[in-house]
């Protein structure tokens, strides 16, 4: 029996939207408000100033207060916000850390996301702890700068009129490194109470409207890289390896480089827009000084303008920026978080991407038969489709080392389950390819089919384990099972759930020969904004989706690897591939560049585009 016809024409409906690329079913820069306000933005906007500078446990700390009245500054729509708090603190091995957020002494009206269980355990225990603070004129005479220890040869700087972050060589005289301010446009919106009935209020794109009940609260700033040729990173483009200007003389109608994880297929080639990752990691390389690299640790939508030569040019006069050395300009905006953000001095390419993996975490070693030959297609029919084509590989000596099955081997597209007509003897068929030495690989997806007979999605809705609308409804979206849920995986607790539903008594039909396959996990939702969750969808802790989109990926991958390792009593290393993924994706398995085209346009940019996820740390990629 098929489905009734009506559910069937509209999973059609919204299949299409995501078998083809549509240009209007995504925005750009001018549809996207945080990202319009802040490209529009003009050098030496910003008018704060540091104060109540010193050092408090450890940490080089400040307050952010506007240079007019000295007590508080208001956001780019003239709304007055509190003093910001400010804080350095440095690490081993030539890394800085820079957090910028609300006074929570303050009261603001609700707590800012700041993304967990990316930083690893390791690297907050090479914090050093800063005891002195000295002070310097600024080069002109004028001002001050507060300058800290950071590692041998370098220094963190803070200056205080105007606001200015920076690494230096060591000395009064020491070059730049890395700066933040230096172009001054950094903005922060702050969140704030609902008075009056205004478009701040919600945002519109297509036939979706996505509430905004704290106001608009979006962060932008400039990233200055000193003696630097190129930049590259932030993953995911199908573009260059170098990363191309945005913005400047000669760059006409460029959007910025996307970050938001999207479900695009057959995606564009040689394009600044986002694709299924985000890692808002970038890295810097010249010929006189060698490679330093930023990462800004937020889960929220990004846009990232590379500010091509000459683009402040008008605004010399009222900038503060050394003559004598070249420089990469970068313009980074995000719609919500806090400012938590990484500076690494290098001074090659290796320490660079050594100091980022220090933060974030170094790649998982991999099985070897994960680095083998995977054979994968959609789909293989039944066991005896699966027993043929294993026949046919020994038949013509082609060595392969995994087998894939997609989301059709399961009961009416229910994970952790089998298709008995289909596939009656799971186990099995799992031994017989085992004992050739061979793997097989199943679909899980985030995605959980609305079906009261389903014992995921029955106890998931009793759990409470389910994200919830803006309304506080489990959220209904609509994906391949039709009717679904997502589970809530940014909770420690649900996380820890769904790892124990790969025990072999739970997932039965599994054996210690199946790994798994977490694709859609962006998340997609076939009828959502941009096929994805609306923006004001809730999640744990009262943290909207909009605050940690980028990371739900990261976070499912991260309990399905758990899983695997609970299923084989920590003895046996994972394999898990994921579409999205995010910072610290490397430790949990492997991602590929998702759905393309069997072109060669597509073939050339799937180069440029697995180097750069080898820079940004993920190493295990196709």
């Amino acid at each position: 029996m098929g489905k009734p016809l009506c559910t069937v024409l509209f999973l059609l409906l919204f299949i299409n939207c995501c078998f083809s690329w549509k240009k209007d079913e995504f925005r750009n820069c001018n549809q996207t408000p945080f990202c319009k306000r802040a490209r529009s933005r003009k050098p030496g906007a910003c008018s704060l100033i540091a104060t109540d500078v010193s050092v408090s446990d450890g940490d080089l700390v400040a307050k952010l207060i506007s240079k007019e009245n000295n007590q508080e500054s208001s956001d780019n729509q003239g709304k007055p916000i509190k003093p910001l708090v400010l804080s350095i603190s440095a690490y081993q091995d030539g890394v800085m850390r820079v957090k910028i957020d609300e006074d929570q002494s303050l009261g603001p009206r609700k707590k800012r996301f700041e993304v967990p269980d990316v930083i690893v355990s390791e690297f907050l225990e090479k914090k050093l702890w800063l005891q002195r603070l000295k002070e310097e004129k600024n080069e002109d005479g004028s001002g001050i700068l507060s300058v800290v220890y950071l590692s041998d040869g370098f220094e963190g700087v803070i200056r205080h009129d105007p606001f200015e972050v920076f690494v230096r060589e060591s000395g009064k005289n020491g070059k730049k490194v890395l700066s933040l301010n230096s172009n001054g446009l950094f903005d922060f919106e702050q969140l704030r109470d609902k008075k009056e009935e205004n478009e701040d209020w919600e945002e519109r794109f297509r036939s979706h409207t996505d509430t905004r009940p704290y106001g608009p609260q979006s962060i932008s700033f400039d990233v200055s890289f000193y003696d630097a040729d190129f930049v590259y990173g932030i993953p995911e483009h199908a573009t260059s390896l170098a990363l191309k200007p945005t913005k400047g003389p000669g760059v006409e109608d460029s959007e910025p480089y996307r970050l938001f994880n999207l479900d695009v297929f057959e995606y564009i080639h040689d394009s600044p827009f986002g694709l299924y990752g985000s890692v808002p990691f970038m890295i810097s390389h010249g010929k006189s000084r060698g490679s330093s690299g930023f990462f800004w640790l937020n889960a929220a939508e990004m846009q990232i303008d590379v500010l091509g030569p000459g683009w402040s040019d008008e605004f010399s006069s009222v900038l503060m920026l050394p003559s004598d050395q070249k420089r990469v300009d970068t313009l980074w905006m995000s719609e919500a978080g806090v400012v938590d953000a990484f500076f690494f001095v290098g001074p090659g390419p290796k320490d660079v991407v050594k100091q980022y993996t220090s933060v974030t975490g170094a790649p998982a070693l991999p099985q070897l038969f994960a680095v083998a030959y995977h054979q994968c297609r959609w789909n293989y029919r039944d066991e005896e489709d699966v027993y043929n084509v294993d026949a046919k590989f020994d038949e013509h000596d082609i060595p392969y080392d995994v087998l894939w099955l997609d989301i059709e081997h399961t009961d009416g597209k229910k994970y952790f389950t089998w298709d008995k007509m289909l596939f009656p003897n799971p186990e099995e068929m799992q031994k017989k390819l085992a004992a050739k030495g061979r793997h097989m690989v199943t679909i899980v997806d985030p995605h959980i089919k609305r079906d009261d007979s389903y014992f995921i999605h029955k106890e998931a809705t009793q759990k409470g384990y389910y994200v919830k609308d803006a309304t506080g409804k489990d959220f209904d979206g609509w994906c391949w099972p039709g009717s679904s849920s997502y589970l809530d995986m940014v909770n420690p607790e649900i996380r820890s759930w769904w790892a124990d539903k790969f025990s072999y008594d739970s997932y039965v039909g599994s054996t210690p020969s199946l790994y798994i396959w977490n694709d859609m996990n962006e998340p997609s939702v076939f009828n959502g904004p941009e096929v994805s969750m609306p923006r004001d969808a809730l999640h744990y802790g009262n943290v909207e989706h909009r605050e940690l989109h980028n990371a739900y990926g990261y976070y499912f991958h991260m309990a399905t690897a758990d899983g695997l390792v609970k299923r084989g009593e920590g003895k046996d290393r994972p394999f898990v591939l994921s579409r999205a993924f995010f910072p610290g994706s490397q430790r949990y398995g492997a991602v590929w560049t998702g759905d393309n085209t069997a072109e060669w346009e597509h073939l050339r940019v799937s180069v440029p585009m697995i180097l750069t996820l080898g820079l940004t740390g993920i190493s295990f990629s196709g």
